[in-house]
């Protein structure tokens, strides 16, 4: 599907799952976990160019608001999961 995730992929897409994450509404959004700001925004940046984060309801530019695992996302997290079995 898509490129290989990394630990820190994986990592940022089980704190959005988790319910732990909200996304700043931006092009290029920031993702804030349990309130601090992620410390990787490439990443964030990446996963959300990638699709597999977004915003879980629409906002002005700049709102902070919750993020989802999007579909593609859920997919990619599973596939990690299944090819560790």
């Amino acid at each position: 599907m898509i490129t290989t995730l990394n630990h820190r992929e994986r990592a940022t897409l089980r704190a959005v799952a988790g319910g732990h994450a909200e996304i700043s509404c931006s092009c290029e959004p920031d993702l804030f976990i349990d309130g601090l700001s992620c410390c990787d925004q490439s990443t964030v940046h990446r996963l959300a160019r990638l699709g597999l984060i977004a915003p879980a309801r629409p906002g002005k530019c700049g709102d902070r608001v919750p993020a989802l695992l999007t579909e593609a996302g859920s997919q990619a997290l599973g596939e990690v999961f299944a090819a560790a079995a």
